[in-house]
């Protein structure tokens, strides 16, 4: 079969579970669409194909025996920022080119569980510190519907790989729309679950009060199906909450869109930055679930402007702190032949880190240092507290709150924005990490150079299911998550 990469979640699991393919046959289809079409792509940066096969094998025999989950036989490939065992986990940065995990990431141990084929390791912006991928000792990867733009950061391998069929889906994170604009800019969609919802233990950190895993997939019930497997309460992370975990699948259908009370930020819409074309495909999607029965309700979101000095204050300086402990000493690069202790320090770090995380780190020191902690660090706590009021004060007059993902679609490779500029792209996405809200990305068109544009819906706190299933519906009405780049069309 030429067309497996076709196929949905739901339809390559009817299929595995019907024998109308193997696990094996199915495998070696995405390592040969890998092989031919990933260097134009450059979204893996490991591919497992020896481990990959192993496991499919496994996988059929589990078929065979009837003892498969809904997802055995299925491949994934995993954002190189999640530890797995015996394969090198680099979080796109020279610092930890040469580490091997000894211990699997609860994420990839639960979908190893599951019987979930690893197909490799996906490129991602150093440390996940990025808005377009470009930020990887690896090299930028390309944006699958024009190979000249950026697919997206700091997930941007992840994205790339599905939307080029080269993975059914892929896990990514968010820290501050890491999952959501990938995801807009490559025409997927894409969920960042409540914080708590999804394990951290083997993920590498970031800013670990914002860092979340999630599912990126070309459809919510594609994502509802990763979903299932990655959330869950887990011991070995203290930031994990104790609290059932829906059938995310079966609750598909769960929420009406008819009566469904959608909040619209009017500082949303006014923002300087926003294309005109990302604007008419945000308006158009509203409408369309206006039709199906939603209503429109403008609502006063007023912290917006403090969002991206808020972040910008928080995550460097839980960088700084989480970064320290890359010392050229324990494990990861170390300089050579340094004259003393000091000078391995200096030297590991100025040459392992790229000019983005150690922009970052700088920034974190400063906002933690004696004398500014209360005025800068201190402050955007108390501030990040009055943008979670915010957000819940919405809550009380709307079920979600609808936005761009981003306010323009993918940038040229390139084009050297500068940080201002890249952090101010940030604007529709920060303010649900600081929040800790969930928020999902659905593909609503494209602007007029056919690239894709995203809609972001925000729910309250555990409103997963919701989310997908309100995109769901949405996507059951309109063909825009069926759409293929011309790369994804060619067979292997």
């Amino acid at each position: 079969m030429t067309d497996l990469h076709r196929l949905s979640i739901r339809e390559l699991s009817e299929g595995l579970a019907g024998a109308k393919f193997s696990s094996r046959e199915l495998t070696e289809h995405y390592l040969k669409r890998i092989a031919k079409l990933d260097t134009q792509v450059k979204s893996y940066v490991t591919v497992t194909a020896e481990q990959a096969l192993a496991q499919a094998d496994a996988a059929d025999a589990a078929i065979k025996a009837g003892t498969a989950t809904a997802l055995t036989g299925v491949p994934i490939a995993h954002k190189d920022i999640f530890c797995t065992q015996g394969i090198k986990t680099t979080a796109g940065s020279k610092m930890l080119d040469n580490f091997i995990s000894p211990y699997d990431a609860t994420v990839v141990a639960k979908g190893r569980a599951a019987g979930l084929v690893t197909l490799g390791k996906v490129n991602m912006d150093e440390f996940a510190m990025g808005s377009t991928s470009e930020n990887s000792f690896y090299g930028a990867t390309a944006n699958p519907w024009n190979l000249g733009h950026v697919p997206g950061g700091s997930s941007g391998g992840s994205a790339a790989a599905v939307s080029a069929d080269l993975a059914p889906f892929a896990t990514g994170t968010d820290t501050g729309g890491s999952i959501r604009q990938p995801a807009s800019f490559c025409g997927l969609t894409g969920l960042k679950p409540s914080y708590g919802r999804v394990s951290r233990f083997g993920m590498i950190a970031y800013a670990s009060s914002l860092d979340q895993g999630g599912p990126m997939a070309r459809s919510a019930e594609d994502c509802a199906y990763l979903m299932n497997v990655m959330a869950g309460h887990d011991a070995k992370d203290s930031t994990s909450v104790e609290k059932d975990v829906d059938d995310y699948v079966a609750n598909l259908n769960g929420t009406a869109v008819k009566g469904l009370r959608i909040g619209i930020p009017k500082q949303y819409f006014n923002v300087a930055g926003l294309d005109a074309d990302v604007k008419a495909r945000v308006e158009e999607s509203l409408k369309k679930l206006e039709e199906m029965g939603a209503t429109l309700v403008e609502i006063d979101l007023n912290m917006t402007e403090a969002y991206v000095p808020t972040y910008y204050l928080i995550a460097p300086a839980e960088a700084s702190s989480n970064l320290s402990r890359y010392d050229g000493v324990r494990y990861g690069y170390r300089a050579e032949n340094p004259v003393d202790l000091m000078d391995l320090y200096k030297r590991s770090r100025s040459e392992g880190f790229g000019a983005e995380v150690q922009r970052r780190i700088l920034i974190g020191t400063y906002a933690l240092s004696a004398g500014y902690y209360d005025a800068y660090y201190v402050k955007a706590q108390k501030v990040r507290r009055l943008i979670q009021q915010d957000f819940l004060k919405a809550f009380e007059s709307v079920d979600v709150i609808a936005a761009p993902a981003a306010p323009t679609t993918a940038y040229k490779i390139g084009a050297n924005l500068s940080p201002v500029e890249m952090y101010l792209g940030d604007i529709y996405t920060i303010a649900v990490n600081l929040a800790g809200l969930p928020a999902i990305n659905a593909p609503v068109g494209f602007d007029k150079d056919n690239l894709p544009v995203g809609l972001q819906l925000i729910g309250n706190y555990w409103s997963e299911s919701q989310l997908l299933s309100v995109v769901h519906q949405y996507q059951q009405a309109t063909d825009w998550h069926t759409k293929r780049a011309a790369i994804a069309e060619e067979n292997a």
